[in-house]
């Protein structure tokens, strides 16, 4: 059983909001048993996974880690031009490109100016870094795109992010800045990947793959 699973039939289980006593006698097991497969302590049988999946209204795929989409869909990228088709940068930029719309999406439930403006500061940061390093690896492109001392730009770029995502914080846990109003705790929604996928079922996917590609890297680094 890869280690996936114990973590999505905790997340299940809370989601729906019953207690682990509740769960395992609704999948008829013990309270014990179900503690070890949430904790990964043991591994459970085909039957359960099916009968688990069935609970939930989730795919086996999903159950298990093989997909990021509770129906068990497959991530779509659609059509490009024949040369970026084979490519992988063309999945990532489509997984980053959806996983971008739907914080969009929550910023604009939220209708705050102020925290759209820093969390777009806070993105266009890293995309500044992320060009300038690639534009800056040959040393024959010219300097005269940017201003900025290329020796200055990233600590500048970072610190700007930083602050962007700190006044975002403050921002959404009502603390006014400089006289701007902090987000109404009634206009925050309620979200989790049920909800995600249901209000974004084209962009959701991409999300959750990079949640899951992204701590994948934290792990291994």
């Amino acid at each position: 059983m890869n280690n996936d699973f114990p973590r999505i039939l905790t997340l299940l289980r809370k989601e729906r909001g019953v207690s682990q006593k509740q769960a395992a006698q609704d999948l008829g097991i013990s309270q014990a048993l179900l503690s070890h497969y949430e904790k990964g302590i043991r591994e459970c049988g085909l039957d359960f996974i099916v009968r688990t999946a069935d609970y939930y209204g989730v795919s086996c795929d999903y159950l298990l880690g093989k997909t990021p989409h509770r129906q068990g869909e497959k991530l779509h990228v659609p059509e490009e031009d024949d040369d970026l088709q084979e490519t992988v940068p063309n999945v990532d930029r489509k997984i980053i490109a959806n996983s971008i719309h739907i914080v969009f999406g929550i910023l604009k439930k939220i209708n705050s100016k102020s925290l759209t403006r820093q969390v777009t500061v806070y993105l266009s940061c890293a995309v500044y870094n992320a060009f300038r390093m690639l534009y800056s690896a040959n040393p024959k492109n010219p300097d005269g795109l940017f201003e900025m001392n290329a020796g200055l730009s990233e600590a500048v770029t970072n610190g700007r992010m930083q602050l962007s995502l700190a006044k975002s914080r403050m921002l959404l846990s009502g603390e006014k800045i400089r006289g701007v109003e902090p987000v109404r705790k009634d206009a925050i929604p309620a979200l989790n990947s049920e909800s995600l996928s249901a209000t974004y079922p084209e962009w959701a996917p991409s999300l959750f793959t990079l949640i899951r590609n992204t701590e994948n890297e934290h792990k291994a680094n």
